[in-house]
C-alpha cells in the first residue's frame, strides 16, 4: 500500500500480512485479528430537539444581538448575524433532529447552552451514566454480565473530566474488573477506542473487553454559531469484544483494523485547563466545538476515500464485495459523496445507512451506533466496513465479517 501522501499511518493491525487478491472465502481464512464484536448497545436521552424549534430560539436571539448591536452594525463595524431555518439545516447536513439531555436552555434565546446542574462527586457522573445505559444493553446482548469484563475503553471526543478516568467509574459501577481508561481522538475516537480493545483481547490483557463511547456533544456545541449550532446531539453506545473463539453465533468477527492521521486545525475545540490562565480570552467561542467547514469538506472527502479504499484493497477485495458501510455520522453530503467517489456510484440506503435526520452528528459514537442499529439483516458471510474520519484529521477503520 502507498501511503507516501499522507505524511503519517499510526497503525495498521492484523495477525498476519495482508491476502492476496481472492475470494471472500480467502479473506476470511488468511487475515484475521481473532478477536470479534460480540454484542452492541445504543441509547441517548428522551428529549427531542427538532430543527424548527431550534430556528425558533436563534433567530429570536439574532434578533436581540443585532438590535443590540444596530448602530455598530450601521456604522459597518460589526456584521449583522444571520438567522437561521430548517431548510437551511437539512439542505446543509442532512438533519432533522436530535437527542439532547437538556433543551430548556437550548430554547433560551439569552442563554442558548443546556441546563444540566453538577452533581456532587460522590454521584455517578453524567458521561459515565450514559456509557452504563449503553453498556449493560451491549452485555445482555453479547450473554455477558459485568463482572465478566476485564477492561474497559472509555472513548469521546470531549471527556467530561480530566481525571479520573470515566471508564474507570463505568468499570466501578458495573463491577467489572481488570483495568480501564479514556481515550480522546475526535470523531475518529469510537473506532481508535475498538481497535485498543481488539488489540488488549489479541494480547491476552483481556478476555472480555467493554468499549463505551458516550458522546455528551450539546454542552460543548456552540449553540449561537449559525453553521454549528444544528450538528451535534447526544447518545452513547457500548461494544464487547471478546476471542473469536468465545463468539456467539452471528457476531462479527474483526478481520484487520487501521488509524491514520494527518494534522489539521480545521476541526478544534480549545476548552482546557490552560483556558484560566489568560483572563482574555476566557469563555470565547473557540472553547467551544469549531471548524473551518468548507475547508473540512475540501479536505476529508479525499483523505477518506483513499483510506477507505485502501482498507479494503488490504484484503484483496473490490468496494462493490464490501455489504455495507458503517460511516462516521458527520454530514450526509459528506458522506453521500465519500461513498460514492469509493463505489463509483451512488450508495444505496442499505449500503451505507445514514442516522443524521434522527441522531444529528453524534461524534465519535456515529460509525458505532450506524453498525449497532444496521447489521442484523446481513446473513453470514458478509463483509463490512466501519470507518470514521474527525479532528486531526484522524481515521480509522475495521473491516468486519459476519459469523456463522
Amino acid at each position: 500500500m502507498d501511503y507516501s501522501s499522507y505524511d503519517r499511518v499510526v497503525h495498521v493491525c492484523s495477525s498476519q500480512a495482508a491476502p492476496v487478491p481472492g475470494t471472500l472465502r480467502d479473506m476470511a481464512e488468511r487475515a484475521t485479528t481473532q478477536t470479534s464484536i460480540t454484542g452492541t448497545g445504543v441509547w441517548h436521552p428522551p428529549t427531542v430537539l427538532d430543527n424548527d424549534e431550534l430556528c425558533v430560539a436563534f433567530n429570536e436571539y439574532v434578533r436581540r444581538a443585532n438590535a443590540k448591536h444596530a448602530d455598530a452594525i450601521a456604522a459597518g463595524t460589526r456584521e449583522a448575524l444571520r438567522e437561521s431555518s430548517a431548510e437551511f439545516i437539512f439542505r446543509a447536513s442532512g438533519i432533522v433532529k436530535r437527542y439532547v439531555e437538556d433543551k430548556t436552555g437550548l430554547l433560551d434565546p439569552e442563554r442558548m447552552c443546556p441546563n444540566i446542574p453538577e452533581r456532587p462527586e460522590d454521584q455517578i457522573s453524567l458521561q459515565a451514566e450514559y456509557a452504563v445505559n449503553a453498556a449493560r444493553k451491549a452485555l445482555a446482548a453479547a450473554g455477558r454480565v459485568g463482572e465478566d469484563v476485564d477492561l474497559v475503553v472509555m472513548g469521546a471526543s470531549m471527556p467530561q473530566r480530566s481525571y479520573p478516568a470515566i471508564a474507570i467509574e463505568v468499570q466501578e459501577i458495573l463491577g467489572a474488573h481488570g483495568h480501564g481508561f479514556d481515550i480522546s481522538l475526535g470523531c475518529s475516537t469510537g473506532v481508535g477506542a475498538l481497535q485498543l480493545a481488539s488489540q488488549a483481547v489479541q494480547l491476552g490483557q483481556a478476555r472480555c473487553a467493554l468499549v463505551v463511547g458516550p458522546e455528551l456533544t450539546s454542552p460543548h456545541c456552540n449553540w449561537r454559531d449559525r453553521d454549528a449550532h444544528f450538528i451535534l446531539g447526544d447518545a452513547a453506545v457500548a461494544m464487547v469484544i471478546e476471542p473469536t473463539d468465545r463468539a456467539r453465533p452471528g457476531s462479527w468477527e474483526i478481520r484487520s483494523t487501521r488509524m491514520q492521521s494527518k494534522w489539521s486545525n480545521n476541526i478544534r475545540n480549545n476548552f482546557g485547563f490552560m483556558n484560566r490562565c489568560d483572563p482574555s480570552s476566557e469563555g470565547t467561542p473557540d472553547k467551544l466545538f469549531h471548524q473551518q467547514g468548507r475547508r473540512v469538506f475540501k479536505d476529508v472527502v479525499p483523505l477518506a476515500e483513499k483510506f477507505i479504499n485502501q482498507t479494503i484493497a488490504a484484503h484483496g477485495l473490490t468496494a462493490d464485495q464490501i455489504a455495507r458501510y458503517w460511516l462516521h455520522q458527520a454530514n450526509k453530503n459528506m458522506n453521500d459523496l465519500i461513498i460514492k467517489r469509493v463505489l463509483g456510484r451512488d450508495a444505496t440506503d442499505l449500503e451505507a445507512p445514514i442516522l443524521l435526520a434522527e441522531y444529528g452528528n453524534t461524534a465519535s459514537a456515529g460509525s458505532l451506533i450506524a453498525f449497532a442499529l444496521h447489521n442484523e439483516d446481513l446473513p453470514s458471510g458478509s463483509i463490512g466496513v466501519m470507518a470514521a474520519f474527525g479532528a486531526g484529521y484522524s481515521l480509522g477503520s475495521l473491516v468486519l465479517q459476519r459469523a456463522a
